[in-house]
């Protein structure tokens, strides 16, 4: 159970960061007030999930002027625009904000656009999605 537990979060988790609809924040307190698995298990998995959909993002941002115009791809134009937009105002710091509903899958993408850095881009995302779902989890296990 502890595999389906996990391997469902992580998909969940990793889905949610792209532009796909998917709740890692729903999965993540059902788990937590379940109580079968660490906690700290559950939040590193959750992580690892999210932030490697986000990389995903970055790559797509990267092979954009071969993939934007295909129906399948994730962003439309007017969140890539926007979040252009923000991205240039705010720099990699806006990377900080890549755990935002709506506006933070469109950032990693241009952070891809843009060329920001794969280290730099891994660091601030990962204390992003990491610190957010560490809020969530204290926030479900202080409500127990």
């Amino acid at each position: 159970m502890d595999f389906v537990s996990y391997t469902g979060l992580f998909l969940t988790a990793l889905v949610a960061a792209t532009i796909l609809p998917a709740q890692s924040e729903a999965a993540l307190v059902a788990l937590l007030l379940a109580g079968n698995q660490p906690p700290w298990a559950l939040v590193g998995v959750a992580s690892v999930g999210n932030i490697l959909g986000s990389v995903i993002n970055w790559l797509l941002g990267r092979g954009i002027d071969r993939l934007r115009h295909h129906r399948w791809f994730p962003v439309r134009e007017a969140d890539l625009e926007s979040a252009t937009r923000w991205y240039r105002r705010w720099g990699k710091w806006s990377l900080l904000a890549s755990w935002v509903p709506i506006v933070g899958d469109p950032l990693t993408v241009v952070a891809g656009v843009l060329r920001e850095p794969l280290p730099v881009f891994l660091l601030l995302v990962t204390l992003a999605k990491l610190g957010r779902y560490l809020v969530v989890a204290t926030a479900t296990l202080g409500l127990v």
